[in-house]
């Protein structure tokens, strides 16, 4: 059988606006978390909404 994932709990604390979403969503992206083709589509709308 293949290596089993550790799973882990995290809480991110801090005031409002103060970028836990964002820090979160960062850090799912850089350790693999999000697919490539679900990335680049996003990317794609976000070009395209800037050009309207």
């Amino acid at each position: 059988m293949g290596k089993e994932k550790v799973h882990i709990n995290i809480v991110v604390i801090g005031h409002v606006d103060s970028g836990k979403s964002t820090t979160t969503g960062h850090l799912i992206y850089k350790l693999g978390g999000i697919d490539k083709r679900v990335i680049e589509r996003f990317e794609k709308e976000a070009a395209e909404m800037n050009k309207r």
